[in-house]
């Protein structure tokens, strides 16, 4: 009999009942909203209340460049909390929850995998507390406002040639990124170009990520930038009265979803941008919370140390004053060999040559975390059962020439007791000083910030645009939104724009296609490559796998 799938394990734990889990954190029942048993919205009202440990620790999780081969970031963030309770430590996760497109389309999945998972892992993969569709409503109430305005006399000379605010959906369509909308007659307004991004791209879900407060959420949606008059002033969703509705939309979201591990260790589920086409983190009130209430607080930022992990100090450290003690790099010899040049078919094979060529990869995550932000690295190599200790040797002595500190961990067949050695490193990483520093000052230039991330970040030689971009970028800066902080959309895949180029290409060109101002979420989305803030499905998406057999759901993973 095999190892059993990521469901079979969630779907066969015992859990506690959410009090039990609340109880744990000091959370009395009032201030606890059950979504059945397993799962509560917390007051904010509660949370704020409560007094600030001025010694906890944030830890955050981030990554090598993900591969094929698998790295197991969300895995390794709930194995480390859980390694980090059984040695003693007072810990909890706050992790993103999952997008219906990547559950239907790539991954299947995003709870976590093997016995280091967070539950009901079906829930939270599926709809979870409705979170995502109050941040999908909100955000076509206010595309659904801007067109009856303009239908009903546009006594704001909003020019529909201008409008940048699309509609959203939580799913992978690649058909909705270019539509024409108000087709069929005067009645139904005045036909425009229009388009979709996924909910996860959402300048409303980066809102909902970087508030601090109801009243700062609402504030932050009344600056919205929507569209253009004819001659280019800047329209709101405060002129047109729209803050109010979408906030009210919004209120019981904003609370933080409070859900276990599979060992009971309580955990944060809240927010969930994507990395790669926007900031990547969960949500601010959901860490800063997080912080109230344990010793050590792990997190995870999407994707590679690139992506997730800066925007995480760049954007969401600098907007809410938050400082992580440590981070921790997850690699796979599996992923290092694919770096190194090795097909997905022939990764079991024990191959040195390409541990220690795909390691430039590590490496300069390991130098971008330490050289660049500041903070201590501990590298976590998720172990698979084709790595040999050969291969694992060579990675700690790699890791250790590099600086850093490499631990084997077993979390995802042991659970906790698969990262006690991960978690005490961890601790001894925090227990040092450091101090987080950011990539590029606020008082920079957007065009200087950018050139900052992509040759200091990427190892490129130079940012290139066409004139139409750097005329944007230009009337950006001039317009007073200069001292924001930017948000690349780019490939996971690789350092460079080119998700084919592994390892650690460098002197490589960063071209900017597209500028977008986010003026409630205060940064400048610079969109680079081919990267689609709607993205597409595969071939065989995960929804083919994904099916309801006598009422139990199958194929999550």
């Amino acid at each position: 009999m095999g190892f059993p799938s990521d469901i079979e394990i969630a779907q066969s734990a015992q859990l506690e009942r959410i009090g039990t889990i609340a109880d744990r954190l000091g959370i009395p029942d009032e201030a606890v909203d059950p979504y059945g048993r397993y799962k509560a919205k917390i007051s904010l009202a509660w949370l704020d209340a409560q007094p600030t440990r001025p010694d906890a620790n944030l830890v955050l999780v981030t990554a090598i460049s993900p591969t094929p081969a698998g790295e197991g970031k969300t895995t390794t963030t709930v194995g480390l909390t859980d390694g980090l309770r059984r040695i003693g430590e007072n810990a909890m996760a706050c992790l993103r929850e999952p997008s219906l497109g990547p559950v239907f389309g790539m991954k299947g999945g995003a709870a976590g995998g093997g016995y280091a998972q967070v539950v009901p892992m079906e829930d939270i993969n599926l709809h979870f507390t409705g979170d995502f569709g109050a941040i999908q409503l909100a955000n076509n109430l206010l595309a659904a406002l801007i067109d009856n305005h303009i239908h009903h006399g546009n006594t704001l000379g909003i020019d529909v040639r201008r409008i940048t605010w699309k509609r959203v959906v939580d799913l992978n369509d690649r058909a909705l990124r270019q539509i024409t909308v108000s087709l069929g007659g005067p009645a139904n307004g005045y036909p425009r170009q229009d388009g979709f991004d996924i909910v996860v791209a959402s300048e409303v879900m980066a809102i909902f990520c970087l508030a601090t407060s109801l009243e700062d959420l609402k504030h932050r949606l009344g600056n919205i930038v929507v569209g253009y008059t004819r001659d280019k002033k800047p329209v709101t969703a405060r002129d047109l009265q729209a803050e109010g509705s979408m906030a009210v939309l919004l209120k019981d979201a904003f609370r933080p979803n409070l859900v276990q591990t599979l060992e009971g260790t309580p955990a944060f589920v809240h927010g969930g941008p994507f990395a790669n086409i926007a900031h990547g983190c969960n949500s601010v009130v959901a860490t800063s919370a997080a912080l109230k209430l344990a010793d050590y607080v792990v997190t995870e930022a999407g994707f590679g140390a690139d992506l997730g992990a800066e925007k995480f100090i760049d954007i969401k450290c600098r907007k809410s004053g938050l400082r992580p003690k440590a981070a921790v790099i997850v690699a796979t010899v599996r992923a290092l060999k694919h770096h190194g040049g090795v097909a997905p078919a022939d990764l079991a094979g024990e191959n040195l040559d390409a541990v220690r060529k795909g390691f430039a990869n590590l490496r300069r995550h390991i130098d971008n975390v330490t050289g660049v932000y500041g903070l201590r690295a501990v590298i976590a190599v998720n172990r698979f059962g084709s790595d040999t200790d050969a291969e694992l040797a060579l990675v700690a002595e790699l890791v250790e020439q590099a600086g850093a500190t490499a631990v084997v961990a077993t979390h995802f067949a042991q659970g906790g007791a698969g990262a006690e050695d991960l978690a005490r490193a961890v601790v001894a990483a925090c227990e040092k000083p450091s101090e987080m520093t950011f990539t590029y000052t606020s008082t920079m230039s957007l065009w200087d910030k950018m050139s900052a991330i992509a040759t200091r970040v990427y190892g490129a030689s130079e940012v290139t645009a066409d004139s139409s971009v750097r005329a944007r970028i230009k009337e950006l800066q001039d317009g007073g939104y200069g001292e924001f902080p930017v948000c690349v959309a780019k490939t996971q895949y690789s350092f460079s724009t080119d998700p084919k180029l592994r390892g650690a290409p460098s002197h490589h060109v960063i071209n900017i296609r597209e500028v977008r101002l986010a003026a409630g979420a205060e940064f400048i989305v610079m969109i680079c490559g081919d990267i689609m803030t709607m993205p597409g499905l595969p071939k065989v998406p995960a929804s083919a796998n994904i099916d309801l057999v006598d009422g139990a759901v199958v194929g999550l993973s």
